[in-house]
């Protein structure tokens, strides 16, 4: 007995709980890790209805804390997810690099980083010790002297990354591979991974970037940088891949190990305002699309070809940390390791056995990095490694109950139904059979630019007009950006050409050919058009190119989903449906009931599911329905 409570007290003494943030660039975000075990994470943009929301995530922070039942000063470390210093030097070195040239953006960036950036301590500080007062009542405010903050401590921003995307995969031994824009200095990097401990092998620095590279073709064809890279890969079938040689032989040179040096003479990125240059336009013959302008043929190409390349230095790059580690498994994060076209191609031409992408690949990943990173590096833990992963099926946001919700409808006044599950169950097989479109809100939020289920908009896949109505009547954005499909894992291989699962929605994989319906030759239409053509059974989801960047979704991770999949699939034999996320163009993807009631009033959405709570469009009110669609968000 004596024994059990010696090992008992021992493992209190071990136990810790780390806050990791990420903010001040975009995405900013807040993961908590309790005796290693991811708590929560959700980015700040969910709870400030702000797209990319950079600022520091206060909301995400105590949402973080409330979910492990925690207060701030019982936090053990607060790790944040990078180095500031190193993001200055870089900073200077480049403005001195290309001096004169970049004088005004210098002078404009100079006052942000003497004033709060370069005493990114003493501002994290300050931000930690109002949210120890917010928490308290008036009369019980703290002087900062007072308030005592736990340990702060910074990883840098590629170790963060690898972090992200080790530590939380099943593998014991994994190469590691991180590419984004830029980080401090790194832009790309390979890594080596086994047990609990991280090496850094190689890496690319700034300002070669295939990160930024891609944005700088982001930027050409008329998308926002940072947000639209999306887009620019959902328009790549469309075009053909004329310009590869082109951008090989100008833009970037790429050895057979994958590393790589861009041609700098045509971005302004480094020091300017934006990211291509008169020299980059007339090297392809036509000037910068301008914002929300319909791309013609000729920029369709621009994107198929710049995608083509990209898949191409990936692909080296993978290969290259498959020699350098000769691990068969592969752990993938930054931004780069969103464009799920290139994971397809890793997983298939890299020579890896098993591929592990963190499915908030980006900078609010970081926030979860940096914390896990403590946790096995800094505090020297062993790893318990999961079958699967340990990120929770990254539904890792805030829940709400069904009284919750009950109580956000009372108090909107609006009319509402709730239904036992096998009543709900059957009625949204129906609507969904009768080509209805359907809020769907259940369970925790997803962590990640991903909807995978919980906070997500859904539609019959086999409808020849579901792909248009819900881009144009509930997405209010692009007529050509693809739908995504969810499948129950146990059917996936009967639809699409996949050797794995696709839990994270980051892989595509081809439909398989007897699903397809064979284009018309005399058929004459072109570019953006194409869309509309019918080229399988499951039109809605299926690309130009046949393809379609899957969910599939097991019972063990999210039973609720894989319930209304397999009613779906009992009615219909089709185990598949329409997932995109909750939210209209420029808004991010719903958090709250209160926020999924007013993007369900303010579009075409037929019906909204929220926990067992059912409201009906035909029935809500106008001055309801008018006052939702008052609210707007900017364009991305």
């Amino acid at each position: 007995m004596h024994s059990l409570f010696t090992q008992l007290a021992d493992r209190f003494k071990t136990m810790k709980t780390i806050l990791g943030i990420s903010a001040y660039y975009h995405d900013s975000a807040a993961c908590i890790v309790v005796d290693g075990n991811i708590i929560a994470a959700a980015q700040e943009e969910r709870f400030t209805r702000k797209k990319h929301d950079p600022r520091f995530p206060s909301n995400a922070v105590n949402y973080c804390l409330s979910a492990a039942n925690v207060i701030l000063e019982d936090v053990d470390a607060i790790v944040f997810y990078d180095k500031p210093l190193l993001k200055f030097e870089r900073l200077l070195e480049t403005f001195l690099a290309n001096a004169p040239r970049g004088f005004i953006a210098f002078a404009r960036a100079m006052p942000i980083w003497l004033k709060e950036k370069l005493y990114l301590k003493s501002v994290l500080r300050r931000e930690l010790r109002s949210l120890v007062n917010h928490a308290r009542p008036a009369d019980q405010q703290l002087d900062k002297k007072q308030i005592k903050l736990p340990e702060l401590l910074f990883t840098e921003h590629h170790q963060s990354h690898a972090a992200s995307c080790f530590f939380p995969s099943p593998f014991e031994d994994a190469a590691v591979v991180c590419m984004d824009g830029v980080g401090e200095w790194a832009t790309s990097s390979v890594w080596h991974g086994k047990g609990a401990c991280l090496t850094a092998l190689q890496e690319i620095h700034f300002p070669h970037s295939v990160g930024l590279l891609y944005s700088a073709f982001t930027y050409y064809c008329g998308f926002r940088v940072n947000a639209g890279e999306y887009k620019l890969m959902g328009l790549a079938p469309y075009g053909e891949p004329k310009f590869v040689d082109v951008i090989l032989d100008n833009l970037i040179d790429v050895k057979d190990d994958g590393s790589f040096r861009l041609d700098m003479r045509f971005f302004d990125y480094p020091v300017g305002s934006v990211m291509t240059n008169k020299r980059f336009e007339d090297l392809f013959g036509a000037p910068k699309l301008a914002a929300d302008q319909t791309p013609s043929q000729h920029y369709c190409d621009i994107a198929r070809s710049i995608q083509e390349v990209t898949e191409q230095v990936v692909v080296k790059i993978a290969r290259h940390a498959k020699a350098l580690t000769k691990s068969d498994n592969l752990c993938m994060a930054g931004g780069v390791a969103l464009n799920c076209v290139a994971n397809e191609k890793i997983l298939k031409q890299a020579g890896f056995k098993n591929v592990w992408i963190q499915p908030a690949s980006g900078d609010a990943g970081g926030a979860l990095g940096a914390a896990l990173c403590v946790w096995y590096e800094y505090f020297q833990n062993q790893r318990n490694i999961q079958t699967n992963d340990s990120m929770e099926g990254a539904y890792l946001g805030p829940e709400y109950t069904d009284q919750q919700i009950e109580s956000v409808i009372n108090d909107k006044k609006l009319p509402a139904t709730h239904m036992d599950d096998d009543e709900l169950f059957e009625q949204v097989i129906e609507w969904l059979e009768n080509d209805n479109v359907v809020g769907w809100f259940q369970g925790r939020m997803e962590f990640g630019p991903r909807a995978l289920g919980n906070r997500s908009i859904i539609g019959d896949a086999r409808s020849t007009r579901m792909q248009r109505q819900m881009n144009v009547k509930i997405k209010q954005r692009e007529s050509f950006r693809p739908f995504a499909p969810i499948v129950m894992a146990e059917k996936a291989t009967e639809y699409f050409d996949l050797e794995c699962d696709s839990p994270y929605m980051l892989l595509t994989a081809p439909l398989r050919e007897q699903h397809r319906h064979q284009i018309d030759s005399n058929d004459t239409v072109s570019g953006l058009e194409r869309v509309n053509q019918v080229r399988s059974c499951l039109p809605a989801i299926t690309h130009i190119d046949y393809s379609a960047r899957l969910q599939t979704v097991n019972e063990s991770t999210n039973p609720r989903l894989h319930r209304l999949l397999s009613s779906f699939n009992h009615k219909t034999s089709t185990p598949v449906l329409i997932n995109t996320s909750f939210n209209v163009r420029g808004e991010p993807p719903v958090c709250s009931p209160a926020d999924a009631i007013r993007c369900f009033l303010a579009t075409d959405m037929d019906f909204l599911v929220m926990g067992n709570w059912v409201m009906d469009k035909r029935q809500q009110p106008d001055n309801a329905i008018s006052e939702a669609k008052a609210v707007t968000f900017e364009k991305d």
